[in-house]
Order: C-alpha cells, then sequence, then structure tokens
C-alpha cells in the first residue's frame, strides 16, 4: 500500500498458491488505512456465500474468476463493485462482455486451459483496448516491470492488476519488484497525460 497502490486483493480460491484464509484476510483488512479498496477474489462460489463472507470482511468488491453467469453477476453488484474476470484466449469474444453489463470492470487475463487467473501469460493488449468500449477494462496477466508501460500505453486500461509478475515466489511478493513495477506504470501514465495534452 505505501507504493500507491488503490485497492488490495484477497484470493479466496484454495487451489491457487496466492490463496488465503478468512481469517488471516480479516487480520490484513482491519489494519489498513482509509481509502484502500478490499477485494475478494472467488472462482465459482454460490452468490449467497460470497455476499455472507464479503459482508462478514467489509470487502468493497469482489472479483470473480469461474464460470460465472450474467444473473449471479447482476445480483452480486446489488451489494458491491463486481469486476468478472475473463481468459482473453483464442474462443474469447468481446461480444461477451455484453452480457455482463452490471460488473463495474472487466479483468482480461491471460489465458490457460487449465487455469482459472494466476497464468503468467500476457493478455491480448490490443483486445482489451477495444474491451473499453463495453466498460472499464482492468489488465492482468503477465504484468513485470519491463512490460507494464507497453501494456498500458497500447491497453489504456482503467487500471492493471498484478501478482505473479512482482512475486520472489508463488504467494510472495518482491518488495523490489513492486517498487520498480509502481515506477514504471507511474512514468506511464505520465506518459499519456502528455500525450492528451498534445491531442
Amino acid at each position: 500500500m505505501d507504493l500507491g497502490a488503490h485497492a488490495l486483493g484477497f484470493n479466496f480460491y484454495p487451489p491457487s498458491p496466492r490463496s488465503i484464509s478468512p481469517a488471516a484476510a480479516w487480520e490484513i483488512v482491519r489494519k489498513l488505512p482509509p481509502m484502500v479498496a478490499t477485494v475478494g477474489v472467488f472462482v465459482n462460489w454460490p452468490p449467497h456465500v460470497i455476499v455472507a463472507l464479503a459482508g462478514a470482511l467489509r470487502l468493497d468488491g469482489v472479483q470473480l474468476h469461474g464460470d460465472e453467469q450474467p444473473n449471479e453477476v447482476k445480483d452480486l453488484a446489488r451489494r458491491f463493485g463486481v469486476i468478472k474476470a475473463f481468459a482473453a484466449g483464442p474462443r474469447f469474444k468481446l461480444t461477451t462482455l455484453a452480457k455482463y453489463k452490471a460488473a463495474s470492470a472487466f479483468l482480461l487475463d491471460g489465458y490457460h486451459s487449465a487455469l482459472y487467473g494466476g497464468t503468467g501469460r500476457t493478455a491480448d493488449w490490443r483486445l482489451a483496448r477495444e474491451a473499453r468500449h463495453y466498460g472499464r477494462v482492468i489488465m492482468a496477466g503477465g504484468l513485470r516491470p519491463d512490460n507494464v508501460a507497453q501494456a498500458i500505453a497500447e491497453a489504456q486500461p482503467f487500471g492493471i492488476d498484478v501478482a505473479s509478475g512482482v512475486e520472489a515466489r508463488p504467494g510472495k511478493k518482491d518488495s523490489r519488484a513492486l517498487r520498480e513495477l509502481m515506477r514504471e506504470v507511474e512514468a506511464a501514465n505520465c506518459a499519456g497525460d502528455e500525450i492528451r495534452r498534445m491531442e
């Protein structure tokens, strides 16, 4: 948080090396400074269970990384900001996003046939730019200090989501990599502001 991140995600998908227990998440949430958004990451949880846990932890939003249907997103959006994630693989169609218009944002992640996110693979940045016609876009998938500026320039996303690209090992962030990435993000944002002023 000290590096300027606006939100902190809590992964509640047990197969993930980044998974966290609700009790451990609460210990972090209750100590966070004001103005830091908290987001729970879920994969194919029943909506009523998501509501119960996210409510108990006082989370600001939920990020859905599974095969959730549009009606489930709509129901959850009555209570929380919802980020619906999609693996932008070869069969992904942007028109799918229109079915999930109740979501606050769409997260486009790298594709792996056996994984729900956390692939370490980059998504199609140009596709992400086109996706902005459907709503706010958050870029994820293999973002690292050496490529995040290019991703921002090409996709022009609302935000970015990083995990494996700034880890010393799965589930453990590397503070040096995080600092480098945030410097690159700040530089990319400044460059984008300059271009917009010139247009």
